[in-house]
């Protein structure tokens, strides 16, 4: 499985932006995806994640009520819509699939070992 995460850039504080993780060849639908950041000199932080079986969304402290994780069926593809975002968001944006657990898995979690299969990332970078 090769995961892709497009649509990082440059905005100001208080802008938005809306990263996409798509896989070619296989069907990200019904699987645990997860976005993680690292900012230089940082540990990889959970972002967000949306389960494989129901939907069920996770968001990490610092991006609640701000960002929003869902899925594009007919584009295979899972959206983090980034809302608000502050300089402290800057960082290079991951997304992760949890094949240990199958299709429709109940599981959703930010800690980066639950995930085996990551994506190049995207750098996202806000300006004050």
């Amino acid at each position: 499985v090769q995961l892709q995460a497009s649509g990082g850039g440059l905005v100001q504080s208080g802008g938005s932006l809306r990263l996409s993780c798509t896989a070619s060849r296989f069907n990200l639908n019904w699987h645990s995806i997860g976005w993680f950041r690292q900012a230089p000199g940082k540990e990889r932080e959970g972002v967000s994640c949306i389960s494989g079986s129901d939907g069920t969304t996770v968001y990490g402290d610092s991006t609640k009520g701000r960002f929003t994780i869902s899925r594009d069926w007919a584009k295979n593809t899972v959206v983090l819509q980034m809302n608000s975002l502050k300089p402290e968001d800057t960082a290079v944006y991951y997304c992760a699939i949890d094949l240990g657990q199958g299709p429709f898995g109940r599981r959703c979690g930010l800690r980066a070992s639950m995930y085996g299969t990551w994506g190049q990332g995207t750098q996202v970078t806000v300006s004050s």
